[in-house]
Parts: C-alpha cells; sequence; structure tokens
C-alpha cells in the first residue's frame, strides 16, 4: 500500500542506496576523470548504447522545424491570457513570393500565432466570445521588421561602464562565448526599435574577434519574466543542457565571425594572422569530427565494445556544428581580399557562410562570392553609411540593387546602436531609392533575414500557423516616414497610444523614384569611386522647363512661388547663376529672345529650392574617419594636456579653415544631393573646440573663388560628462571666466567677441540640466556687459524639456541628431516623436519660437539632409510649413552658426527633376550658383 501511494518502505531505500552506490563505483572505474572543458557520454555498452546511437543518429540530422510545425495550436511564446484580435480591412504585404504578394482582407491572431489570414469566415469569428476588433480602414499592414545585425542589449543603451558585452579581448578565436550571457534587459532600445515595428533581432557578438561567438534571435517585447532567455526566439537545446533530448529535431545555430581591420587592430595581427587563426580553429574542429564520425559508424554498425568515450570538447562544440551544417554562419567581411580569404576557407573546410555583414566590395566581386561552400551568402549592409574606414571607402548606395541583380539575398541591417534600429526601415527606403526593386526592398527587413536565419517558417510572413508578429502603418513601408500605428509581438499590442499624424493620400502607394542606371553602372565601372565632379552649363543663360514651384531665399526668409497653374506648369530662367524671370513662359519672352543661345533642362513636374548647409560631422576635415593620414585630428585641450607653447600655450585657438581638405568623396556626394555648403568646427575631444568656419562642397581647393564662404563661424566649446575629463561645473566655471574675463591671446579676443555679441558661442551640450545653466551664464553675461549674447546649443538631445525657456532667453538650437536617440545618459531624456509621443522635439521647439537647426554626427550622412528635412515636415503633421522646414536645414543653420544669413545674391538654388526636394521621385540635376555665376549639371 505504501509503495503504491508512492512512498518508499524502509528496506527499499537501503537497496536503493546500495544500487546507486555501485552504479557510481562502476561509472568512476570505467572512466576516466574529464578535462573540465570537455562533455562526455557513457561509453556504448551495456544499457548506455541506445543513448550513445541516438546521439549519432542526431549528428546527421539537418536542422530546421519539424515537418509538423504548422500544426501546432499555439505559439510556444505565447502567454495566456492574451486576447485574440482580428485586423479587418488591411492591405495585406504577406512577405510572400518575393514580397510581391498583396492580400486585401483580414488577419485573426490568437495565441500567438496568425489562426486566418486573407478572408476570415464569419463562423471562425464567431467563436471568439471575446475578442478585439481592429478595423485599420485600408492601411498596409506587413510581418514584423527582422533586423539581422544588431547589438541591442549587448551593446545597450544609454552606454554606461560595465555595460557593454558585446567584444571579448581574451583571444580572436571565441566561439564558445555567447550573447545571450551579456544580454541586458534594461537597454532603453527595445521600445524604441519597436516603436519603428522591429520584433525580432539576432544579436551578434562584436567583431573584434575572428569568431566573436555565438549569436542569438529575440523577440524585442518585454516578458513577464524579465530575463534574457524569456525573449529567445527559437534557440538551440543546448543552452541549458548539454545533452539535450536526441530525439528532437536540431535547431539552427548562429555564428558570428570578422575578418580585415577589426581583429587585425585588436589583436595586432595582420590578414595573414587572421586567416591562420580562422584555420587552426576548423582544423582542431575538423579533428574532433573526424573523430565523432568515426566513432558513429562503428555505434551505427553495432559495434558494443571498447569504445570509449563519445569525441567532444565544450569549447569546440559549435565550430564542430559549424562543419556539419547546423550553424548560421554571419561574417563581418568588408573587401574583395576578405570575401576572397572567406569563400576559400569555406571550401576548405566545407561549411556554408549564410551572409557576410557590411560587405562594401560585395558588389564588386559576385563571382567570388559565388564560389564560396554549398550556397552564395547572402549580403547584410548599410544603405549609404560608408567611409568611416578604409574598408568601407568603395561603399555604394547602388550596391543593393546590383547585388539583387547578380541574384544575391540582399538584407538591410542597422548594426544597432551603430545606426538606431528604430529606423531600419529607413535603409530599406533608401536601397528602394537607389534602384532596388520595392519588393526586395520591403522583403530585405522582413522576409529575407528571416529565411537567412532559417527561422522564415515562423516569422517574416502572414501566413497560417506563423508566429502574429505584425505591424500596422500610417502609410505605405517604402513612403518616407513611414509610422507604425500598432505593433504586434507573439499577438501582444506594444503600443499602448499610438501618436500618429495625417499623411497625403499619396503615401499610401509605393513612391516613384528616379532612374539611376547611368550612376549604378559607373559605381562597377570606376570600382566604387566613379567621378563625382560636375559641367558647367555651356551657356550662361538657363531655361528650367515644367517647374512646378519656385522656392528662394531673400532677406533672410524663404519664399515659395506656384509656378503650376491651369495652362500648364512654368519656367525659370536663370543668367550667370541667378534667377532672372520665372512664371509662365509669355513672361520670359524678352528675356529669351535677349538671350544669345540657351540651355534647356525639363525638370519634368520638379522644383527649384534653396540649397542645404550642413553642420554637425567633420565634413571638409576628413576623409576617411578612422584614417589618421585623412583627416584634420584633434585639437589641444588644456584641460587635457599642456598645449605646446610653439602653438601659443593655453591661449590658443585652433580655426578649422587651417585644416580644411576639399574635393572630399562626402562633400561632393552630398553636393549632388543639394547640400552645396557647410559649416565645421575643429574636432575636439573635450571642452575647447575652436573657430568654426562655412565653406563650399564643391570647390576643388582653397584658392578657389567662393571655397571659404566665412573664414570664422562661431565660438565652439563642448560641455558635457567626459570619460577622464574634468567636470561640469569645472567646464562651466571656465566658460563664464572666458566670457566674463576675457584672458589674453586669440582665446581671450574671440571669446569677448562671443560675449559682445558680435559672434555666436557654440555650445555642444545635451543634458536639460546643463542646457539651464548655460541658459542661466547668458543672462549673467547679458547683465554684466549689457548686451545679447548669440547662444546656439548644438546636439540638444534634452533641449526640449526647455523649449520655453529657450525660447524666451532667444537661445537657438541644432538637433544632432535629427532624429534623437539615448546613446548617454545625458542624452537619456529624449523626445521621441510619433508614434511615442505626440510631438518631435523640432516641433515642440519651433511651437516655443526657437530657432532650430538640425545637423548630422557623421560626414557620409550629410548627403540625407533633404531626407531629414522632409521626415521632420511629416512628424509635425502640418505644424511646419515647407518654408519651415527647408530653413531648418539652411537660413537657420546659417543664423545660428555665422551670425547672418546669406542674401538671395549669394545663396545656392538646387534644381530637382520628377519632384521637389522632399520627394522619393525627385533627383537632383542641377545646382544654380549665384557665387560661381553658372549652373552646375549633374545630368
Amino acid at each position: 500500500m505504501d509503495a503504491i501511494r508512492g512512498r518508499v518502505p524502509t528496506k527499499a531505500k537501503h537497496w536503493w542506496r546500495l544500487t546507486l552506490l555501485a552504479a557510481l563505483l562502476y561509472s568512476l572505474l570505467l572512466f576516466n576523470r574529464p578535462d573540465p572543458t570537455t562533455r562526455t557520454l557513457p561509453g556504448a555498452d551495456g544499457s548506455n548504447f541506445a543513448k550513445v546511437k541516438a546521439r549519432c543518429q542526431y549528428l546527421a540530422r539537418k536542422a530546421g522545424p519539424p515537418s509538423d510545425f504548422h500544426e501546432r495550436v499555439h505559439s510556444d511564446r505565447y502567454v495566456p491570457g492574451t486576447r485574440a484580435t482580428l485586423i479587418t480591412n488591411a492591405k495585406i504585404w504577406t512577405g510572400n513570393h518575393d514580397g510581391t504578394e498583396v492580400v486585401h482582407g483580414d488577419i485573426l491572431l490568437d495565441r500567438g500565432i496568425i489562426v486566418a489570414a486573407g478572408r476570415v469566415q464569419n463562423s471562425t469569428i464567431q467563436y471568439y466570445k471575446d475578442i478585439d476588433i481592429i478595423d485599420v480602414h485600408g492601411s498596409w499592414v506587413t510581418p514584423g521588421i527582422v533586423d539581422m545585425h544588431s547589438h541591442v542589449g549587448d551593446s545597450p543603451s544609454p552606454e554606461l561602464n560595465g555595460a557593454a558585452d558585446d567584444n571579448s579581448e581574451k583571444g580572436p578565436i571565441q566561439g564558445w562565448l555567447r550573447s545571450l550571457d551579456g544580454l541586458n534587459t534594461h537597454d532603453d532600445s527595445y521600445s524604441l526599435s519597436i516603436s519603428g515595428g522591429v520584433t525580432t533581432a539576432l544579436v551578434l557578438p562584436g567583431s573584434a574577434n575572428a569568431i566573436g561567438g555565438q549569436a542569438f534571435a529575440i523577440k524585442l517585447r518585454k516578458t513577464n519574466e524579465r530575463s534574457p532567455t524569456s525573449l529567445l526566439l527559437e534557440p538551440p537545446y543546448t543552452i541549458n543542457n548539454s545533452f539535450p533530448d536526441y530525439n528532437a529535431p536540431p535547431r539552427w545555430r548562429h555564428l558570428k565571425q570578422a575578418c580585415g581591420e577589426n581583429p587585425s587592430d585588436v589583436y595586432s595581427m595582420t590578414r595573414m594572422d587572421t586567416m591562420w587563426a580562422f584555420r587552426e580553429a576548423y582544423n582542431k574542429a575538423r579533428q574532433i569530427k573526424e573523430a565523432q564520425d568515426a566513432f558513429c559508424t562503428k555505434v551505427l554498425d553495432g559495434e558494443h565494445k571498447n569504445l570509449g568515450q563519445f569525441p567532444d570538447d565544450l569549447k569546440w562544440e559549435a565550430l564542430v556544428d559549424v562543419l556539419r551544417g547546423k550553424v548560421k554562419v554571419h561574417t563581418h567581411c568588408y573587401e574583395a581580399v576578405d570575401l576572397d580569404d572567406l569563400m576559400r576557407l569555406s571550401n576548405e573546410f566545407k561549411f556554408p557562410i549564410a551572409a557576410v555583414h557590411h560587405a562594401s566590395e560585395a558588389y564588386l566581386v559576385p563571382e567570388v562570392l559565388k564560389s564560396g561552400y554549398g550556397h552564395p551568402p547572402a549580403v547584410a549592409l548599410f544603405a549609404t553609411d560608408a567611409r568611416y574606414k578604409r574598408e568601407a571607402y568603395r561603399s555604394s548606395e547602388f550596391a543593393p540593387r546590383i547585388l539583387a541583380e547578380n541574384g544575391f539575398s540582399v538584407a538591410m541591417k542597422s548594426d544597432h546602436p551603430v545606426q538606431n534600429s528604430r529606423y531600419l526601415l529607413y535603409e530599406a527606403q533608401q536601397a528602394f531609392y537607389y534602384g532596388l526593386p520595392d519588393n526586395l526592398a520591403l522583403a530585405s527587413v522582413i522576409s529575407t533575414p528571416a529565411r537567412i536565419l532559417g527561422l522564415d517558417h515562423r516569422i517574416g510572413h502572414i501566413k497560417e500557423g506563423w508566429d502574429a508578429d505584425i505591424v500596422i502603418w500610417d502609410s505605405h513601408p517604402l513612403a518616407l516616414g513611414a509610422t507604425p500605428s500598432q505593433v504586434f509581438i507573439d499577438g501582444i499590442p506594444q503600443l499602448k497610444l499610438a501618436h500618429m499624424v495625417m499623411k497625403p493620400g499619396s503615401f499610401q502607394a509605393v513612391p516613384k523614384v528616379p532612374n539611376f542606371d547611368k550612376e549604378a553602372a559607373a559605381a562597377v565601372e570606376y570600382e566604387g569611386l566613379p567621378p563625382l565632379g560636375t559641367t558647367k552649363a555651356p551657356s550662361a543663360h538657363v531655361l528650367f522647363t515644367n517647374v512646378n514651384s519656385l522656392v528662394y531665399r531673400d532677406d533672410g526668409d524663404i519664399h515659395e512661388v506656384a509656378l503650376a497653374s491651369t495652362s500648364g506648369l512654368g519656367i525659370v530662367l536663370v543668367r550667370d547663376g541667378v534667377v532672372e524671370c520665372s512664371g509662365a513662359e509669355a513672361r520670359c519672352t524678352d528675356a529669351l529672345l535677349a538671350a544669345p543661345s540657351v540651355e534647356i533642362i525639363d525638370l519634368k513636374g520638379g522644383s527649384i529650392s534653396p540649397a542645404l548647409v550642413s553642420f554637425g560631422s567633420p565634413l571638409g576635415t576628413e576623409e576617411i574617419a578612422s584614417e589618421d593620414s585623412t583627416n584634420d585630428g584633434l585639437v589641444y585641450d588644456p584641460f587635457i594636456s599642456k598645449v605646446p607653447d610653439i602653438v601659443g600655450g593655453d591661449q590658443t585657438l585652433i580655426r578649422a579653415v587651417d585644416g580644411l581638405a576639399f574635393g572630399t568623396r562626402n562633400a561632393l556626394l552630398a553636393y549632388r544631393a543639394g547640400v552645396t555648403s557647410a559649416i565645421t568646427a575643429p574636432s575636439h575631444a573635450a571642452f575647447y573646440g575652436g573657430l568654426g568656419t562655412a565653406f563650399s562642397l564643391c570647390a576643388s581647393h582653397k584658392l578657389q573663388d567662393g571655397a571659404v564662404i566665412q573664414e570664422i563661424a562661431g565660438v565652439h566649446v563642448s560641455i558635457r560628462h567626459f570619460e577622464n575629463g574634468p567636470s561640469v561645473s569645472t567646464q562651466i566655471a571656465t566658460l563664464r571666466r572666458l566670457l566674463l574675463e576675457s584672458p589674453g591671446g586669440e582665446t581671450g579676443h574671440w571669446f569677448k567677441e562671443a560675449a559682445q555679441g558680435a559672434i555666436p558661442l557654440v555650445v555642444e551640450a545635451h543634458s536639460a540640466d546643463i542646457i539651464a545653466t548655460l541658459i542661466l551664464l547668458k543672462k549673467e553675461v547679458e547683465q554684466t556687459r549689457a548686451v545679447t549674447v548669440q547662444l546656439t546649443i548644438t546636439g540638444a538631445s534634452e533641449a526640449h524639456v526647455l523649449a520655453a525657456e529657450l525660447g524666451q532667453a532667444g537661445v537657438g538650437v541644432i538637433l544632432n541628431p535629427a532624429r534623437p536617440f539615448p546613446t548617454l545618459w545625458e542624452d537619456r531624456r529624449i523626445l521621441p516623436g510619433p508614434p511615442l509621443t505626440e510631438h518631435s522635439a523640432i516641433s515642440k521647439l519651433l511651437a516655443h519660437n526657437v530657432t532650430v537647426g538640425i545637423g548630422v554626427l557623421e560626414s557620409w550622412d550629410a548627403r540625407n539632409a533633404r531626407f531629414d528635412l522632409a521626415w521632420a515636415a511629416l512628424e509635425a503633421g502640418g505644424q511646419i510649413s515647407r518654408k519651415q522646414a527647408i530653413a531648418l536645414a539652411s537660413s537657420n543653420v546659417e543664423k545660428l552658426l555665422m551670425g547672418s544669413v546669406s542674401s538671395a545674391r549669394t545663396s545656392d538654388l538646387v534644381a530637382t527633376q520628377g519632384g521637389d526636394l522632399f520627394e522619393m521621385s525627385s533627383k537632383v540635376v542641377a545646382i544654380i550658383s549665384p557665387r560661381q555665376r553658372s549652373v552646375e549639371l549633374l545630368l
């Protein structure tokens, strides 16, 4: 009776103890003590033979889902109590058929999966007594965005000492490390990325190592468990057990590798060293694999005796799985030399590469990539982020399209937090703008990465049985500024209150984009370095026809003239770089008759607008950011080290104009995108900046007329929490002394000029607390000197907190970047904008009469100013006019940094074909330059 109830009688207890003791002694006699890094299974004799045989059979089994996966009735990530949801009247981009399938209908979500998609029967709906119904009124709906290259959690934001866990410095080969073990659940990026439609991310180790370790796919939603493990999406069974159930089908694993500069720099190795490290590691893995295969051959042949231990080593088991084809290998690899090395490595050890990441030269060597073992790798790219190091110098915005034309799977990625993954969709939009077909562009951040990760049986598609990761958009996802109105992860809505703005009806269709065939061909022909110069119009008179609107600057204001009428579009006649006549053709008859010859350019419904001004990056003082020989370098700072007497000691203030370099590729690309001038400050590491300068981006050298627009453009300093630098209070005290006491030397002279309001004082500051102190300091100086100080705050992540106070104090703000991110602690109180907040920082500051400009952090990004402005206007939902938006990156920037604005007679204009400056349908075809007395053609 006791035994039936589950209790063990006293005599039986003694018997079980003896049995356990005998088993323990048997194990000790049979096996040697293993190395602590070695996994062992019992030998194949006796009762353990079945387990050993199961393991051997498991080794040969392919990774992937079980054949009955889609028969599941709920997701393994289902949260009990989650309400069912019916989304009705949707335009559904399903992700099927290479992203070409669009279905008009409904989607039913329940128990963490998609129960039905397309036409949902009433009988199915009536089954649910408690269901949420969302009528989206024809809105676009897609699967959740998949970021296949992210460091979210492992490199968390805000960045704090001890929080980053993405790189190991223990050696070049670290295949046994796991990104999961460093996953921080308090990263502010999770909710921000979800608000951009991102639902899944592959968290990779960093790229400091040749083999950095194992990567893991996660869902971004918060879980009740609040643990890293609970975020995992279909993890390998070995994460919690070295000996999983061998009857279950193996799941895909992921490994991060890197070649080229990164491991070479960290470990002072050459490429030769790195490739040897790879070969040595995989040779070790091959030896283990071959020993396992020999062992299992005997087991599967039925041999029981004298087999010994199963050959295994915990440190190398991941690489053994690579050789068995159970691991998706992701390799950070840029240049042709590295890609060639990698393909040879894959052939030598017979394992496929799932994807090459960054891969800036992949589009130049498609045949090299096709030579890899098994199948060509997919390619994971940035859209326009380039030239930040030598390896990325030949990057091209046309790479996604060129690779797709060569049959490669292309995925756009964030490398979060390098790029804010909240805006991963923007990478796809840019790839589309430069020629990647719309279906592949949208697939590049949804279904393509899902397939590359081996997870397309559950994410990346809207199908019955797939995970309920769904995004409802306010416009077509490829329309600039597309914003989620709701995001579901595992069927759970993620946006508690979505703040949406009205978009034009045209934003519901796939945007039209220009033709870049010629430019894409040139990118290949010139191996990534096509000529970027312009051609002067052969005639002094240039006639622009079919012009929709003319926007121009005059006395610091921006004016807009609509040229379209019932009789058609208008014309603009330019003479020697100055607009001579505009409107209907009849109005300009006399001027046209007087012109000896006329160059005619058809804008096809385009526009002429003020040229843009870039600020915030080292544009003009660097070519390749990480190459010392290609940039001006950092100025001396008395807080960090003594300034040499030969320079003038601590009384010296460095001028950016002295370090200008003209003809850089970033400058020329920006010019071709309608950004014709820039204001740059000396690059600095702490408090002291120096004297900024304004210059032309099209000039070939400094001595050319108009190359330097204004030699001195503001006195620049930074007040931030610098690592190992002076305290914020020390920096404020220093600035107070410089403004009120005016010490000697050049420093004293220029700070006195700033204190007297003769030149803008430009202070990089992000924290609202620091900005508040600067407002008080401005008032103190003004009361002491009885003047008005021109104070401009740049960076300004938290400036919106003091919008009213900044407006009252007459302090201008340049937001840099235009779309904020909580990079550091002093940036954490950002105003993210829709859908998380009603206002963006730009709209809130403008509402309080603050003069606002926008900037960029890196030189490559200067070219994207026009899209930044369009995005700012869209987010404001009509609160920012087109004229105000253009001012954000033109006259406002000049006013805030130069103290005045250029006149109409010295301001460049930009001619766009096929649309205005803000539209994705447009392409810059000419720059109208009064300074150069010419029209520069980009056709």
